[in-house]
């Protein structure tokens, strides 16, 4: 019970299962975690484990996707009405693509929003992971903060899973700042990356306090894939293309705070700038994966904020085993201040994230595939790419031998439109869109960024639809889709 630091609250201690019998068919849940970090590791599995014996079914709302497969225990057992705002389970996936779970696919700097402006019903419980609750019954939140501040203050009851792997020195990492209602909203006071402008701990109301259960689980580790020739070829292209930024005065060398999508391109372009005469840079972003904790060691980044601390089991150790190392140079916050539009048009961020497939005029597909079956979600790409200083998007330029083409005539479905894109980058190459009409766009994308063998096949179609419909934007609508539609029948792309 040492972890419960306020008075009053140890016995609303007890175990997962008894924790789980709190929640009732219909209700609106929202739960702490961020793409695998800070998560309920006991009450949510246990409610699973409810719903595989009865007819329960909740509307789970999270900061971004779970792990511990909880995702998948829950889908499994027919205990999801509706999930939002992101996921990235494959079991998951596939009860959202049959159609058995409603699915919200939304800006991660929105989610709460829909719950503060009451589009959606109140939260019933919310489920936060903590590392204790302090003397005045505050939460100290552990990987992640997501929409934790926000669920606390709006559900009608919290359970509280106290994690005691996660140290007690963590406290103090957090910084907590929840925006006001409208019609009188604050202003968001972030104007560096390492300003902090709020509180260390999430502020509860000791009576909402339902139960508190302890755990004892790591976070799920990401899985970091090594790069290969086609994602160090994207870097080497990234890092080039930032180099003659400096060089041409547009930026210096510690640039402007940077934002990574999650991932092994990301993890290849961040692990790029320990070439060169890059430094002192800074991060403003969501995810802190192992490539910002080893910019940090390297003497190279000197500050990261972010919403969650997604790493390597190996990675894990050494951040948590050295918080004192780190503790002054990162930050967590909520995620409606992470991915906040605002802020991040303030700081300038360089956005780069990763793409399904984008079109010759440069609209990019980050979610579904073949225009209908989600994969993951939009994530935090959205709220960056509108509002970044530049926004690069990367892809490989082609896949699965080569049956599939990622630089197309139109993508199967748009997440950031053509106004949105500054930079594409593929393994082939790199289109500066900046200044660009659309045919001129068009022209660069399919010099710089498609597949040779795809090449030929772009510039005919893009030929064919200035000589015969012409147009700011030329296309073949009657073509337009046909590299989908061959892949679906044949598939591949290929003529």
């Amino acid at each position: 019970m040492s972890r419960i630091k306020a008075t009053g609250l140890a016995h609303k201690v007890m175990d997962a299962a008894q924790a789980a019998a709190l929640f009732t068919n219909g209700m609106v849940v929202g739960a702490s975690g961020f793409t695998k970090s800070g998560d309920s590791k006991a009450v949510l599995a246990a409610l699973a484990d409810r719903a595989a014996k009865e007819d329960i079914k909740i509307t789970l709302i999270t900061g971004a996707s779970l792990g511990q497969d909880t995702d998948a225990r829950l889908a499994n057992a027919h205990g999801l009405h509706k999930r939002m705002p992101f996921q990235a389970d494959p079991v998951l996936r596939k009860h959202i693509n049959n159609g058995e779970v409603l699915f919200i696919d939304q800006h991660l700097s929105e989610s709460v929003e829909l719950l503060h402006n009451h589009y959606i019903p109140q939260l019933d419980i919310a489920v936060i992971e903590a590392a204790l609750i302090t003397e005045d019954g505050s939460i100290v939140p552990t990987t992640s903060v997501g929409n934790s501040a926000s669920f606390a203050l709006m559900a009608k009851k919290l359970i509280i899973e106290i994690n005691t792997v996660v140290p007690e020195s963590i406290q103090g990492i957090h910084d907590i700042f929840v925006p006001d209602d409208y019609p009188h909203r604050n202003s968001i006071p972030v104007n560096v990356p390492d300003a902090r402008v709020g509180t260390t701990t999430i502020k509860i109301q000791p009576d909402k306090v339902a139960a508190i259960v302890y755990t004892a689980v790591q976070d799920s580790p990401a899985d970091i894939v090594p790069p290969d020739a086609k994602t160090e070829a994207i870097a080497g292209h990234l890092i080039k293309f930032f180099e003659a930024e400096v060089a041409a005065g547009r930026l210096t060398n510690s640039l402007l705070p940077v934002q990574a999508g999650i991932g092994k391109v990301a993890n290849a372009v961040l692990n790029g700038f320990r070439k060169g005469h890059f430094a002192d840079l800074t991060m403003y972003s969501e995810v802190l994966q192992d490539s910002t904790f080893d910019l940090i060691d390297a003497g190279k980044l000197r500050f990261a904020s972010g919403s969650s601390i997604t790493v390597s089991a190996e990675c894990y150790d050494r951040v948590v085993n050295n918080l004192d190392h780190y503790r002054e140079k990162i930050v967590l916050r909520p995620q409606n201040i992470s991915n906040a539009p605002g802020v991040i048009r303030r700081l300038g961020v360089i956005a780069i994230n990763t793409a399904i497939e984008f079109d010759m005029y440069g609209n990019v597909n980050s979610t579904h595939i073949g225009g209908t079956h989600i994969m993951n979600g939009i994530g935090g790409s959205g709220d960056f790419a509108r509002n970044a200083y530049l926004s690069i998007f990367v892809t490989q330029a082609a896949s699965k031998n080569d049956t599939i083409s990622h630089v197309l005539p139109m993508v199967s479905h748009v997440d950031h439109n053509e106004h949105d894109v500054d930079i594409l980058v593929t393994d082939v190459g790199l289109a500066d869109l900046r200044g660009l009409a659309p045919r001129e766009r068009a022209k660069v994308i399919i010099a710089n960024c498609a597949h040779p063998y795809y090449r030929d096949a772009l510039q005919d179609y893009f030929d064919r639809a200035c000589a015969q419909r012409g147009g700011q934007t030329p296309h073949l609508l009657e073509e337009a889709f046909s590299w989908h539609v061959r892949l679906r029948e044949r598939g591949t792309m290929k003529g």
